[in-house]
């Protein structure tokens, strides 16, 4: 998988040194920037935009976030809780399932709760209405498209014999009888030309019951900030599409907020050769970037030249696929030099684990403009010890 991003902006001058690593810097101009993005796709098309919490949950940033979007959409109970204690703004809910025992709590959070399929609807109705007190009309349903465009398989929700929502080749009119909404989430780092074709797709489907629809939830995927994003062919089409269907039309960016906002700072240890040169780091990429072996996908660093001789940089865990790839460094490789890969505040942070006791990074607001700098979270060995038992 080809990352989208990794436009180094303002970190291009930014002092590795001046902070310990590992750790996570987020220019919160870069934030503020994408969020203005945003803001005036919304203004301009009449359209909703939450942030997805998966993606990007750096609460510190909340009230810059309050300023610009509509709201946050979570994907189970905890992140819920997170959106209603750190964050103003109503509330979204989707999971593939829900525990019953978190429905009347996420009920009480959430202004729409949508379901995975026309059962879990009905189970809904017959197992929780006498414990729920919930308003019937904020009820939603995730569709499947069943139009695969993804670049790589494991992240398409159009995947053969995906999880993720309820087959739209099997959807009937009577599904429609207790909902409020209709929800889809098929892309994944892309832009215009995919949610056309999936809602090409789509529409022929719904289209029939827009007047007993109240809102229709594009999902997220969809790379609004990056340059090269067609953003006058997405206003167009929000607009049409709300004029169209008489719905509310909201959109779920997550990492459209953090695109290319943040680094992941690190420093290397041990440099040695074993038929090319090979470089230990305190990253680790299934602690700290588990996307680049889930993907999997190369992260671009910073500074990295064009020509030279490459070293295979890797992390201290035990695990042999602990790579995170092969780069032409700055600088010739020396034990203590800081490196850093670029398009890390999105996914990353949410991610990070401590296999193997390895430490997890530090996270640091930067303002690229007045140049301040602040820890905003740091962990030490406890945050290991207190997952166990």
């Amino acid at each position: 998988m080809e990352t989208k991003a990794g436009d180094p902006g303002a970190f291009a001058h930014f002092d590795l040194n001046r902070i310990p690593s590992p750790a996570f810097v987020v220019d919160e101009v870069a934030v503020r920037r994408n969020l203005e993005i945003l803001a005036d796709i919304k203004a301009r098309s009449g359209a909703r935009v939450l942030l997805a919490l998966k993606a990007f949950s750096m609460w510190s940033l909340a009230p810059l976030i309050d300023e610009y979007l509509d709201g946050y959409c979570a994907s189970g109970l905890w992140e819920a809780r997170l959106a209603k204690e750190c964050y103003n703004g109503p509330i979204s809910t989707y999971s593939p399932a829900y525990k019953a025992a978190d429905l009347a709590e996420l009920a009480e959070i959430s202004e729409h709760i949508t379901f995975n399929n026309p059962q879990q609807v009905e189970r809904w109705k017959s197992d929780f209405t006498q414990d729920i007190t919930i308003d019937i009309s904020e009820i939603g349903l995730r569709i499947n498209p069943e139009i695969a465009l993804g670049e790589t398989e494991k992240y398409d929700p159009s995947q053969p014999h995906s999880r993720l929502g309820f087959p739209i080749s099997q959807l009937a009119p009577d599904h429609f009888q207790h909902l409020s909404g209709i929800h889809f989430h098929n892309l994944c780092e892309q832009g215009f030309d995919a949610l056309q074709q999936t809602w090409e797709k789509v529409e022929p489907v719904i289209a029939p019951h827009f007047d007993s629809l109240k809102w229709i939830n594009l999902g997220g995927g969809h790379h609004i900030t990056r340059e090269d994003y067609d953003r006058e062919a997405l206003v167009d089409f929000l607009k049409n599409l709300k004029a169209r269907s008489g719905c509310e039309i909201y959109l779920e960016p997550g990492e459209a907020v953090a695109l290319d906002a943040g680094i992941l700072v690190g420093e290397i240890l041990d440099v040695f050769d074993n038929g090319m040169p090979v470089g230990i780091t305190d990253i680790s990429a299934t602690c700290h970037m588990p996307d680049v072996i889930e993907a999997p996908y190369r992260p671009a660093m910073l500074g990295e030249r064009p020509e030279g001789t490459a070293i295979r940089l890797g992390g201290p865990s035990c695990l042999a696929g602990d790579i995170i790839g092969d780069y032409i460094l700055p600088d010739e490789p020396y034990i203590g030099q800081r490196i850093a890969f670029l398009d890390q505040a999105h996914y990353s942070m949410v991610k990070t684990n401590t296999f193997n006791g390895v430490p997890l990074p530090s996270i640091w607001l930067w303002n690229s403009e007045s140049d301040t700098l602040r820890c905003v979270k740091s962990f030490d060995w406890t945050e290991f010890r207190d997952r166990l038992s």
